[in-house]
């Protein structure tokens, strides 16, 4: 949208922008926001040690640390990707614009001033508005951006985590990776904002470790599609990233693009979107296993269908082609193209690209290597009735009621609680609250909220002291006069 503002449009854009920070500014000064610091100094091994280290600084991860903040409680965000990149939204995601309905108010915790339709009208006006249909996706990121600089984030960019350890000693250890070189951080808690991929990687099916790496890509892998022109393109799967791959692919200038579709049918309904409310947002975490079990696996099972206009961006093309029931049994290497074999035909491609999701899987994830054996799961937890088997919920982590992970063995790993996991995967525990932008706020809330009653309950003793020896008076001893009884009153006290 950008592109085509004027720069009389831009000029005042920039100062409804200004004015929209100043308000916000005057918003949380009169809540009296950001709290007091409160949590006391600690230092282990003559190091210092951070309330909280957030590993990811998209949207979930700058949701979590602002409700920290709010509270005082310091965080510090390590992010591996550059400055303004963080999570998907500029890198490997293809959407034109968001699925969400643009008035969600996603990360701005309850803040009119803080969502991106404050920052949109602030720029462009009610009625460009009002004319919007679905929030364009680099737009988004632009409003994140805009996020991290007026809630004064610090935010560590291009920092990898090469380790996670949590400690019997009450701090996780962190081993970091980052231009300046590596270094070791503590902090009391760590939070996981590891986004749809947050324990694991992308899922492929067990055959394409057999296929040349360079014939093939997972949707959500980094990559040039213009070396797609020209080339017959077959893409797996049905749903939002599979036709955003496929446009993708046409709009590049592939010569054609099969979409091989194991389903008979097109999913068309959203399941997720009808279950969602307040009562499922707030008492999903509440609610018996075996309805959390069946609402997560129903919503799977029925698989949530891509986006319309996602759909007629493929349609568009004459060179796109739509296979249903088309599992696929075998593929060839053939030179330089693969032959796909299916029930319904066989079909020979240049380029393939798995739009296959994600999956749980630490041992793509080294960081996680000291956690992952004693990581309780759903699969320790609950035993799902027969026909209702789901491998991605029996891999889910089993998390306690502040996002945590929790023993497999009790006593196998101190220290495990103290890592948070506000990702994708937390989802079967807590419901939908720990990456989409729906109820993001509402997890992230959750989730400082937890993590202060923590902090003090760990540091009581000192709070205790604190409160012993707070000695600011309220009376001075000067507000009053002492009054003598009467005479009368005298005489009575001594009867």
């Amino acid at each position: 949208m950008s592109s085509a503002i004027s720069p009389a449009t831009q000029a005042s854009g920039a100062s409804g922008l200004a004015a929209l920070e100043a308000r916000l500014q005057q918003d949380l000064a009169w809540l009296d926001l950001p709290a007091k610091a409160w949590v006391p100094a600690k230092t282990v091994d003559n190091q210092p040690v951070l309330d909280v280290a957030i590993i990811g600084g998209g949207q979930a991860g700058m949701a979590a640390a602002v409700s920290l903040l709010h509270m005082g409680i310091n965080a510090v965000i390590y992010d591996q990707a550059p400055a303004g990149f963080e999570g998907p939204w500029a890198t490997t995601a293809r959407m034109e614009t968001l699925r969400s309905p643009k008035k969600l108010t996603g990360p701005a915790l309850g803040f009119a001033a803080l969502t991106f339709r404050a920052w949109f009208e602030a720029q462009f006006g009610l009625e460009a508005w009002e004319a919007l249909d679905k929030i364009p996706r680099l737009q988004w990121m632009d409003y994140l951006r805009w996020y991290r600089k007026v809630m004064a984030l610090d935010v560590r960019n291009e920092h990898r985590i090469e380790a996670i350890l949590p400690r019997a000693d009450g701090v996780v250890e962190l081993h970091i990776n980052a231009p300046a070189g590596k270094s070791v951080v503590l902090a009391r808690r760590v939070v996981l904002a590891t986004g749809r991929d947050g324990l694991g990687g992308a899922y492929l099916p067990p055959l394409a470790q057999n296929l040349p790496r360079a014939l093939w890509a997972h949707s959500s892998d980094e990559m040039d599609y213009s070396k797609l022109a020209g080339k017959r393109v077959g893409v797996i799967g049905a749903g939002a990233s599979s036709m955003d791959s496929a446009a993708t692919a046409l709009e590049a200038g592939a010569a054609s693009v099969d979409i091989l579709i194991r389903r008979s049918v097109m999913p068309r309904i959203n399941k997720g979107k009808g279950a969602g409310n307040p009562g499922l947002t707030y008492g999903h975490v509440n609610l018996p296993d075996e309805w959390k079990w069946r609402i997560r696996h129903y919503i799977n099972a029925q698989q949530i269908p891509a986006p319309s206009g996602s759909v007629q961006r493929v349609s568009k093309f004459d060179n796109a082609r739509f296979i249903f029931g088309a599992p696929i049994e075998r593929v060839d290497v053939l030179d330089n193209s693969l032959r796909i074999t299916t029930p319904r035909g066989v079909f020979d491609v240049d380029f393939l690209i798995f739009s296959t999701g994600f999956r749980i899987d630490w041992s793509v994830r080294p960081e996680f290597a000291a956690m992952a054996p004693h990581i309780r799961s759903w699969r320790s937890r609950y035993t799902p009735p027969a026909g209702d088997e789901d491998a991605e919920l029996c891999d889910s982590p089993d998390l306690g009621p502040v996002f945590e992970f929790q023993q497999k063995e009790p006593g196998s790993l101190p220290g495990l609680e103290r890592v948070h996991c506000f990702c994708a995967p937390a989802t079967l525990s807590h419901g939908t609250l720990s990456g989409d932008i729906p109820a993001i706020s509402d997890g992230a809330q959750r989730l400082a909220q937890g993590i202060a009653s923590l902090l003090y309950a760990e540091d009581v003793d000192s709070h205790y002291q604190n409160l012993q020896a707070y000695a600011e008076p309220e009376l001075t001893g000067d507000e009053w006069t002492p009054s003598e009884p009467t005479a009368q009153e005298r005489r009575g006290a001594g009867q």
